[in-house]
This record gives C-alpha cells, structure tokens and sequence, in this order.
C-alpha cells in the first residue's frame, strides 16, 4: 500500500484519545468509612487506567500439536494514583477501608462488614477535547488490596502522591465513542461478567 498521509489524516477523524482527558470516581464509601473521604477523588486522582480485557488460552493436545480454545475471562488489579494533600482525606478513607476488611492490629474484620459492605464501584471516564463523555469504564465489586507508602526526604520538594491498587468482580462499558459529527450517544451497557465465581 503506497504511503498516503491524507488516508491517515482521514482514519483519525478526531486527532486521537488523550490519555490526559480522564476522571476518576469512587461512587460511594463502603461502610465503616466516613461518607465523603473520596469527595476529592476526581480532582486527586491524577493516573489510572482503562483496564485490560484478558481471555485465558486452553491448551489441548493433539498429536504434539497445541489446540488453542477460549478458557475463562480473568480481570486485573487496577491501580490509581493519588496526590496527597495535608488532610490525607482520601488516604484515612482508604485506610480505613482497608482495615474495616481486615484490622492493622487484630488481623479481625469489622463486625457486621460481609462483600456487600466493602465491595463498591468506582468508574474511570475518558473525556474528548470538547469535553464530551466518550466512554466510562464502571468497576463492580471494587476494594483496595494495597495503599503503598509515601516515600519521605529532606531534599523532596514536591507534592506527595501514593498509588492504591483494588481488585473488583468485573467491569462494565456504559457509552460509546463520539459519532461522526462529534456528538456522544450513551448506548446500552456492555456486559463483561463471564465465568465469574463469587
């Protein structure tokens, strides 16, 4: 194919996603957290990303060949990261989380705290240039498995930042890709929930 840079021009329409045009919420706090520790997170959340869509191979032998067929669908830890400001509001909040599932000192789970009271939803948003909702991406059944350390120094002289990382049931798309003419239409939800123990 002969190199062409006006059909590039014309397969990206719209100049391309920028990663930079993202947000990120926490829906709700779970219970045993103050109501609004993550009121900030669109704000401070300052990385992310969209997550991964990851069918495992099976393998099955015929002869010394390797047959491949679909297995189940295995969804990765999502990892964010945070600036922190003086109050630590959204680190107490996810520290607290983390200890109403399993305690710092007790190795104990809060009283009364089952899944359905620390599992909640958080949702990732890709923005367009015009700052159009293009797509969000909707995480069922999220909690923090990791809050990493904030590294210290008497030559730092910047803003302080930490990455939390969750795991969740699965997630879901809700909306779609700007049409042509650059208005966004919200479609129907597109489930990703397959084989899925809980």
């Amino acid at each position: 194919m002969a190199f062409s840079v006006e059909q590039f021009k014309t397969n990206l329409p719209f100049g391309g996603a920028r990663s930079s045009l993202f947000q990120v919420e926490l829906i709700q706090a779970p219970d045993g957290v103050a109501a609004g520790s993550f009121i900030k997170a669109p704000f401070l959340i300052r990385a992310a990303q969209i997550p991964a869509a990851t069918i495992n191979p099976i393998d099955v032998q015929y002869f010394g060949r390797a047959i491949r067929y679909a297995g189940n669908r295995t969804f990765a830890d999502w990892t964010v990261t945070v600036l922190n400001d003086e109050d630590f509001q959204i680190r107490d909040g996810l520290e607290a989380w983390s200890g109403s599932i399993n305690s710092y000192a007790g190795n104990r789970r809060t009283p009364g705290v089952g899944p359905e009271a620390y599992k909640t939803e958080a949702l990732v948003t890709q923005f367009s240039k015009e700052g159009e909702r293009l797509r969000s991406y909707r995480f069922h059944g999220i909690f923090p498995i990791e809050v990493s350390a904030i590294d210290l120094a008497w030559d730092a002289d910047t803003v302080q930042e930490f990455t939390s990382t969750f795991t969740y049931d699965y997630w879901t798309v809700e909306g779609q890709a700007a049409a042509a003419g650059g208005s966004t239409s919200v479609g129907p939800t597109i489930e990703l929930n397959l084989n899925i123990g809980l």
